[in-house]
């Protein structure tokens, strides 16, 4: 059996089509096969197509999916490539408005180039498969992802791109913020702050200033790579200073770059000055202890501007003697944590502490601290006691000068190691303690102390910028486009946090999952046809958490190839 369709000429001229269930059937008298027809589904502009396509499937069911392909030849699968990672991040990005903010400044430019469509490829790709930007177009677009209009995007459009990006970064971080502030209506009282820093594989520091190119508006830069304090024990090597402001969700509000040599209690003007033009609002800022300084405790505190810092607990300042050693009752606020308050001073130059205690945290370095100590014994029983007028030995140098073993460390006249009991007694009152100041005094104790504590968030996007979106090291020379790449990794945050948010996984798991929509491309019947694969398991569900309308089916359907004769 098969489809048959029969044409009749009206005598206006136009055109009927029937189509009829049909059948070769022997005829014994003309002695050949002739068709016969099994049923009459009616003309083809009033049939139910809905109701064939119905019929067609329910005669595919009672096959396998080998017999149906073997039972269409004309089946040819070229190829597949991920698209759900893509898709979710895709829908993301128009849903905070970023596209529109982009275009919108490239409008003003009257610039043709796929600034938009070039910058979310490098935050898609920083977000799923992060490396650099020539492995992006070269190999990640073309080959590993189903990326819609990629034939468009040249390698020149990425860098290009990150020098608009760099030059409207500014103004693209604040409409963007407040976007996002607006759809997932984020808290924006509590705005966190800290710094890392990212190093360069390199051996020579930048010796003077460079000049953005043309598209980044040709400003000049300061030295940006240069040797510091680093956090991430690559102090051998140059390295950039990265600040982030975050909401009490973890959504990045700003990012600043800054020259390597840069100490973190010298951020905080620049910083204050940037958002101050954002207004928004009651806003605390909260950072840590390497943020607390008098000054800017002064910076902070102009024009009414609220602060929550930690402070220093072994700096011998006043923290160490008038607020940890003031008697007085803890009082509990959580399953493990409790909160005293002590106020220094009085009237107008009166400050406000509140000490805080993690009793589980407290055995946990006990534990951890009788181990280092074991552990040092141990050093000391190798230790030759040394001879009169003898230099020290390797050994007891670095034994001094380690970060985990200096610090319990004392040395007798004649040069000789031994532990300091007197040291571990002082850290055993600091075990899981912390002290955070503000001059907020509507806000309670307990207030202070979990608001500090939410300032893990901020290390949180720092693990993540670092692990999965592999900020570092970074390999760009140029200072604006350093700059870019920071901004870039920024925005694959956002997509990230905003994701996270809305489902309750992290992204790794959601890419996990989402992964499992594919775009297949195949040929039939002579047509290319670019489609996405059906939806199963928990993907709908998924896609429902995350506010995201299902993919397309159909990409692309267009001519086959031709055949090559040989």
């Amino acid at each position: 059996m098969y489809l048959r369709t029969t044409r009749r000429r009206n005598a206006d001229g136009s055109v009927v089509e029937y189509h009829q269930l049909a059948e070769n059937a022997w005829d014994p008298h003309k002695r050949c096969a002739v068709a016969r027809v099994v049923y009459n589904f009616g003309r083809a502009d009033e049939l139910d197509r809905e109701a064939l396509r119905r019929l067609a499937r329910s005669i595919l069911r009672i096959f396998s999916a080998e017999q149906a392909v073997a039972a269409d030849p004309e089946i040819l699968v070229l190829d597949s490539w991920p698209y759900g990672g893509l898709h979710v991040l895709d829908s993301l990005w128009h849903a905070l408005g970023i596209d529109q903010v982009i275009n919108e400044r490239a409008a003003r430019r009257r610039d043709r180039q796929p600034f938009e469509r070039a910058l979310f490829a490098m935050v898609a790709n920083r977000a799923l498969r992060p490396y650099s930007k020539l492995y992006c177009h070269e190999q990640w677009l073309p080959e590993e992802v189903f990326f819609p209009g990629r034939e468009k995007i040249e390698l020149h459009h990425l860098y290009s791109a990150m020098d608009f990006l760099e030059a409207h970064k500014e103004e693209i971080e604040q409409a963007v913020y407040f976007r996002m502030a607006d759809l997932l209506n984020a808290d924006v009282d509590l705005i966190f702050y800290d710094t890392t820093s990212l190093h360069f594989e390199i051996d020579e520091e930048d010796e003077e200033p460079t000049r953005g190119s043309k598209p980044a508006g040709e400003r000049e830069y300061p030295a940006l790579r240069e040797r510091g304090k680093s956090k991430n024990g690559r102090g051998d090597v140059p390295q950039i200073v990265v600040g982030l402001a975050v909401t009490r969700d973890g959504l990045p509000v700003r990012s600043w770059v800054f020259p390597g040599s840069t100490g973190d209690v010298t951020t905080v003007e620049k910083v204050k000055a940037d958002l101050r033009g954002w207004k928004l609002g009651r806003c605390v800022f909260v950072g840590d202890a390497g943020m607390n300084s008098e000054e800017n405790r002064r910076t902070l505190a102009l024009g009414g501007g609220k602060y929550i810092l930690a402070s220093r607990m072994r700096a011998g300042d006043e923290v160490t003697k008038e607020v940890l050693t003031r008697p007085g009752r803890y009082h509990k606020v959580g399953g493990n944590l409790r909160v005293k308050e002590v106020i220094v001073g009085d009237g107008e130059r009166r400050r406000r502490y509140v000490v805080c205690h993690n009793p589980q945290e407290a055995e946990r370095q006990t534990r951890q601290r009788a181990k280092v100590i074991e552990a040092l014994r141990t050093e000391l029983a190798t230790l030759r006691p040394p001879s009169k007028g003898a230099k020290h030995s390797k050994h007891t140098c670095e034994l001094l000068t380690t970060e985990r073993y200096g610090r319990y460390l004392r040395q007798t006249k004649r040069g000789a190691l031994r532990i300091s009991r007197a040291a571990i007694a002082a850290e055993e009152k600091l075990d899981g303690k912390w002290v955070v100041t503000s001059n907020d005094d509507t806000l309670t104790a307990e207030d202070l102390a979990l608001g500090y504590k939410q300032l893990m968030r901020v290390e949180e996007c720092w693990r993540t910028m670092k692990s999965g979106l592999r900020t570092r090291p970074a390999f760009h020379w140029r200072a604006h486009r350093i700059c870019a790449h920071v901004s870039l990794c920024v925005l694959a945050l956002l997509l990230e946090r905003v994701a996270e948010i809305r489902v309750g996984d992290t992204w790794r798991n959601i890419v996990a999952r989402i992964d499992s929509v594919k775009v297949v491309e195949y040929e039939r019947a002579g047509a290319r046809i670019r489609q996405t694969t059906e939806l199963r398991g928990e993907v709908p569900a998924l896609l429902r958490r995350l506010q995201v309308e299902p993919p397309p089916k159909l990409h692309q359907v267009g001519p086959a190839a031709a055949k090559s004769s040989t």
